[in-house]
């Protein structure tokens, strides 16, 4: 604060000692009016001009001190015609910077092109808009929960100009009729929410007075430290756009405590210097907004709409007193016919610029317009200055990435939130590139596995590996041949044990022979199938390791064979001779412990085979 009226003072000082007039050009009478009531100053000047010499004239020129030349955020100009609901204004006349020879070095001059020269006698009145960010300072800097906002604004009663004023008024208008204090000069009025300084009368080139005016403003101080639009034009029929927001209170710093309960409980008086929600106008066929953060989403929201506008009503996570920040994300789509035109052989997008919510000034304001692949012979048209570069953006099928145009603007307002323009060529042919993409994709996919599917990707049937392999697919089947062979005589052993057990209960010995006899008969026959395969294990380098295995169970099969027919014909000849059957158990015991081992002995080298 102390800094800034230092530099006020200088100003003044400056100014006091530099007089002359620039040109026969006087103002015969201005008419200002400073809107307060929101953290942007925004100053509205009626310039009547005229022209009291000899030359035309077909420029005035417009002087700010560097103090408020920083500030500023928007300047237009504008010739009006009438009074009241009769006045009608041009558009906006052209405006450059200048630095005109001669003049006080603490000013930052502006040029404004007349639509036509002023010749000598003619008058012609001018509207100057201009809006200032960072003006208001608060005081005190730093308050606590319960306190109101306090803040100074500082400027001059006069109209400061290089031309002659004949008479002027000022009016300030405030956000509410509660004022600290205020400068009080000749002819000031206080009414209301409203302070008027003059008429002041016959007022020299670069005049001046001080004012300052501290007053009460409870306004939001939301400021975008940075702000970054991404407008995704789509071929297919939208328009995604993406605002992420670093949101900080610029208003006063809040010290000590914060007390949730008592917020709630009044807000009004516990939290007058916060704000709580901001409102976003989005276009009226906005469609599938969301409005998120870090965390996630963010339910505290309400929409509402008509023909002529969305309303997005959002809610930070925690009311914003000064000094603190916050961080979210808002999206929505848009209606592509709604905004892509064509022209002269272009196609052009044609969208908003700023900022969607009103009482948010943007310290740093970057809009990124992302085309559609393939786009070229880009250009843009945007009615104030920015500065532009290009990127590029990949996306899902992208192949060369999507075109981007990359536009800043530093210290934009509301004001700033004006339709511009891209202009681009785009071949419709372009469109069927990513659906050909898709389409081929899966062609070749499903190619690949008919292919696939139909490939012999064997090795070649000459090569030693292929040889190698085939003889041991033969050397397991013929192992697994001798295997069946071998459980199916051990059945035929269960068989001829079974026939045993019926002629203890029935007595039938010509059934029991019978059933050794067919026994026989299938043991011959499985001997005879057994026979080649041996041969060929026997021949069979691979096997040379196993046939000694085979060899074994086929040795002790064969000996379990024989003990088993010994067996049951000790049985059947005891029988004939009726012996007593403890007689007949005592002459069959040696052999049938030896047909246990056997059989045992058989099932072991069985389970070696099944594991190779």
């Amino acid at each position: 604060m102390k800094i800034r009226l230092y530099l006020l003072f200088s100003f003044f000082v400056l100014l006091a000692q530099w007089s002359p007039a620039l040109s026969d050009l006087v103002i015969s009478k201005v008419d200002r009016k400073i809107d307060l009531t929101s953290q942007v100053v925004r100053v509205t000047a009626n310039l009547k001009i005229e022209n009291t010499g000899n030359d035309p004239i077909s420029e005035v020129l417009l002087p700010f001190g560097d103090h408020q030349a920083k500030d500023l955020a928007f300047l237009v100009a504008t010739t009006s015609e009438g009074k009241g609901k009769t006045k009608t204004s041009s558009s906006s006349l052209p405006i450059k910077l200048v630095n005109p020879e001669g003049m006080p070095p603490s000013l930052t001059w502006y040029s404004v092109s007349l639509p036509k020269e002023l010749a000598k006698g003619q008058s012609l009145n001018l509207e100057v808009r201009t809006a200032f960010t960072h003006a208001l300072q608060p005081f005190p800097e730093k308050i606590t929960q319960a306190d109101i906002q306090l803040l100074v604004f500082q400027g001059s009663a006069y109209y400061i100009s290089p031309y002659a004023v004949n008479v002027q008024s000022l009016s300030v208008k405030l956000p509410e009729p509660k004022v600290e204090s205020y400068t009080k000069l000749e002819n000031t009025k206080f009414s209301g929410s409203e302070i008027k300084y003059g008429p002041y009368e016959n007022l020299p080139p670069f005049s001046f007075s001080h004012i300052a005016v501290h007053f009460v403003s409870n306004k939001p101080f939301a400021v975008a430290q940075e702000l970054v639009r991404e407008i995704e034009v789509s071929h297919w029929g939208n328009v995604q756009i993406t605002e992420h927001y670093n949101l900080v209170n610029a208003g006063a710093r809040s010290s000590g405590e914060f007390s949730r309960l008592e917020y709630q409980a009044r807000p009004h008086l516990r939290g007058a210097s916060s704000f709580g929600h901001l409102v976003a106008k989005l276009p009226p066929r906005a469609h599938s907004i969301y409005y998120r953060d870090e965390i996630g989403n963010i339910s505290t929201s309400n929409l509402w709409g008509d023909s002529s506008k969305t309303l997005l009503q959002i809610e930070p996570r925690y009311p914003m007193f000064g000094g603190w920040k916050t961080s979210f994300t808002i999206g929505y789509g848009l209606p592509l016919r709604d905004y892509l035109f064509r022209a002269e052989g272009k196609r052009f997008l044609n969208i908003s610029f700023g900022c969607p919510i009103e009482e948010v000034v943007v310290e740093n304001l970057v809009v990124k317009v992302v085309l559609p692949e393939g786009s070229k012979d880009i250009s843009v048209s945007v009615p104030f200055p920015v500065k532009e570069s290009r990127d590029t953006k990949f996306s899902n099928l992208d192949m060369i990435g999507r075109p981007v145009v990359v536009l800043e603007k530093t210290n934009a307002v509301h004001e700033h939130n004006q339709y511009f323009q891209v202009y681009y060529r785009f071949s419709n042919l372009s469109l069927l590139r990513e659906p050909m993409m898709l389409i081929s994709g899966f062609f070749f996919l499903f190619l690949a596995c008919i292919i696939y599917m139909h490939a012999d990707l064997t090795i070649s049937k000459s090569s030693p590996s292929y040889l190698a392999k085939l003889q041991w697919d033969e050397v397991q089947t013929a192992l697994q041949q001798i295997q069946s062979i071998m459980n199916h005589c051990l059945g035929i052993h269960d068989k001829l044990e079974a026939s045993l057990r019926d002629l203890s209960r029935t007595g039938d010995v010509q059934a029991c022979k019978a059933a050794r006899k067919s026994a026989d008969n299938m043991l011959k026959e499985l001997l005879k199938d057994l026979k080649p395969l041996l041969s060929f294990l026997q021949s069979s380098p691979l096997s040379a390791s196993l046939y000694s295995k085979v060899e074994d169970v086929v040795a002790k099969e064969k000996e379990l064979q024989e003990k088993l027919i010994v067996k049951h014909t000790t049985v059947t000849d005891s029988y004939e001779k009726k012996s007593g059957g403890r007689d007949i158990e005592n002459r069959i015991a040696p052999i049938q412990q030896r047909i246990r081992a056997l059989r045992q002995e058989v099932d072991d080298l069985l389970e070696i085979i099944d594991e190779i």
